[in-house]
């Protein structure tokens, strides 16, 4: 391949990132997967005696009837190359091959998954990327009754991503642009940035006279909120007495680097809908300050008011039509939508705009964890850090994500659990999985599970079937923050890094009652009393509480202490709770007496 996909089909144009289609071989309604990954605990080290003994675990623990189904494979189990074009197993870590491994897990009960890569490598560095081998990878899949498949972005060739040229920035971002000309029937129309150009969207921006940064920023990262526009264009509003062909001019210049690229798109909006009229590389400048002229590109204006639009959204686009490839070519050979994709590009695209077409979850940021861990060795993890390694760092932007999930679409994931990892205390794996539990993120247990034994702590804690139940809660509503000590106005919307704070989280729950939780994100214990009440509570939620009349209504409430499964029933409209530990969390689960 040596160019992006084409694009014919306008179900895979930024345009349509919001009407809430999906597309073929994506099911809707499931909830969070809830199973093991073998990436935290072994890295590519993993084998297939230790998969075994993971799924041998997961029933041994009762795992299984709490709902983690999924055993999956992560990086470093396939040959370092293709074997005929084809995806083969590492044959020393991995005898038997895939299709015996899938019987042994499908005979426990469980679903079989498998790990591959949008681009031309894994991150693991073998050459077997479904780039370019979608038929070929599906048709292997399907033959091994693979269940799920989570599929990375490494070494993707559309996009500087990890382990990608980063001059790969080409195809994401749109040339600097200074002036567009239109000529046609008789007429002539400048139009300059700084002066007529028209800024949408976010990030675009114009200096020195010309307008640049036209694209998508990288959202694998901390630094920008999730929620609002994630690109930006420039528009010029053109009005012509009569209808016909056109000719425009640009004068550009291009770059292979962040905020400057050689790709552009340029549409017209009208009454009528919006037409494209170029999506493909500009002629390469000397520099990104060396301004030229280019050829005449023909568009098409109605009588009336147009909308030019100059563009790059090809950094979601491509990867969309990079994952959709995929699925599509495993729909066509299976006949079947119950192949459950778990997108992994870290955010990068921003895919909770687009993510629900193909995934039934997308990964947020980058690894919540670089220190995996190794046989024997339970690899390390952290409460926060500077960048995304941690709890809170992957918990802060999931948590206003909530608008982007939900059964018609699929949900936020924050990666992997790192319960049971060095570096976590209990009482911040406890906060850990309430916290997913809690934002409907997928369940997927990263330990060892040989380090687990019935009724000891690791296990209280991922088998808490209360807590699971408002995971796999039927209504499918991700918890709303509805208060945080360090927000200004709007606690579900801003987007807060500074972790010394409480947040209180509320979820509503098909059988009509809500779930409250109060998380520490500091490191100190918060000795302050909180409390919210729930007239509060049902401002932000009671529109998606089945009879929430009832509840409003009621004179008294059962609280339930998810953690302890205390019982006590409170009258008055007042949640409190009386002291935080460090990392710390309370959880209740409130239901109106009759």
């Amino acid at each position: 391949m040596d160019r992006p996909f084409v694009i014919e089909d306008a179900k895979r144009r930024f345009d349509s990132f919001s009407d809430g289609k999906v597309f073929s071989g994506k099911k809707r309604g499931r909830l969070p997967a809830m199973g093991w990954n073998s990436w935290n605990a072994f890295g590519s080290g993993n084998t297939e005696a230790l998969t075994k003994a993971m799924a041998e675990r997961i029933v041994e623990l009762g795992l299984d009837k709490l709902g983690y189904r999924y055993v999956v494979l992560d990086d470093g189990c396939y040959r370092p190359e293709r074997v005929d074009g084809k995806l083969a197993n590492e044959e020393v870590k991995f005898p038997s091959g895939f299709r015996v491994l899938s019987d042994y897990i499908h005979s426990k009960g469980l679903k079989f998954g498998m790990y591959n890569d949008i681009g031309t490598n894994l991150c693991a560095g073998a050459a077997v990327g479904t780039c370019g081998h979608e038929a070929e990878d599906a048709r292997s899949y399907v033959s091994w009754g693979v269940d799920f498949l989570k599929v990375d972005n490494c070494y993707y060739l559309w996009d500087n991503a990890t382990f990608s040229n980063p001059e790969n920035a080409r195809y994401t971002y749109a040339p600097r642009i200074r002036e567009v000309t239109v000529s046609g029937n008789g007429k002539e129309f400048l139009f300059a940035a700084e002066a007529d150009g028209v800024l949408f969207g976010r990030g675009v921006e114009i200096r020195n006279g010309y307008a640049g940064n036209i694209g998508t920023f990288d959202g694998t990262g901390p630094d920008h909120t999730p929620v609002g526009e994630m690109s930006g264009e420039l528009r010029f509003v053109c009005t012509v007495e009569t209808e016909g062909e056109y000719a425009l001019k640009l004068e550009y210049a291009t770059g292979r680097e962040s905020g400057v690229g050689e790709w552009l798109q340029l549409a017209v909006d009208h009454e009528g809908g919006t037409e494209y009229f170029y999506d493909d590389l500009l002629p390469q400048t000397e520099g990104t300050e060396a301004f030229v002229r280019s050829g005449e590109i023909g568009i098409r204006l109605r009588k009336g008011k147009n909308i030019i639009r100059l563009m790059n959204h090809r950094r979601q686009e491509n990867t969309l039509c990079s994952y959709a490839t995929l699925l599509d070519e495993i729909y066509k050979i299976s006949g079947t939508d119950e192949l459950l994709l778990s997108i992994c590009e870290w955010g990068k695209t921003q895919p909770q705009n687009w993510g629900y077409k193909v995934g039934d979850s997308w990964r947020i940021l980058n690894d919540i964890t670089f220190q995996v861990g190794a046989d024997g060795d339970p690899g390390h993890g952290a409460w926060e850090s500077d960048y995304t390694p941690g709890v809170a760092c992957q918990y802060n932007k999931a948590v206003i994500m909530d608008e982007f999930a939900g059964l018609e679409k699929g949900w936020n994931d924050p990666d992997m659990l790192m319960v049971g990892m060095d570096g976590l205390d209990l009482t911040m794996c406890r906060t850990h999985f309430a916290m997913w539990c809690m934002m409907n993120s997928p369940l997927m247990l990263g330990l060892d599970l040989r380090r687990v034994e019935p009724g000891d702590e690791l296990h209280k804690i991922i088998s808490n079937e209360a807590l699971i139940a408002l995971n796999q809660d039927p209504l499918g509503v991700q918890a709303k923050r509805v208060f945080s000590t360090a927000a200004q106005e709007r606690p579900d919307k801003e987007y807060i890094r500074d972790n010394e704070r409480v947040d209180i989280l509320a979820k509503p729950l098909a059988d009509g009652s809500i779930a409250v939780s109060f998380f520490n994100l500091s490191g100190h214990a918060w000795e302050e009393a909180l409390s919210v009440s729930l007239d509060r509570v049902l401002s932000f939620i009671g529109s998606r509480l089945p009879e929430e009349v009832r509840f409003r209504s009621a004179a008294e409430y059962v609280l339930t202490d998810l953690w302890s499964g205390e019982e006590r029933v409170v009258s008055g409209k007042e949640i409190c709770a009386e002291g935080l530990a460090a990392h710390g969390n309370v959880c209740y689960r409130i239901r109106p007496v009759a």
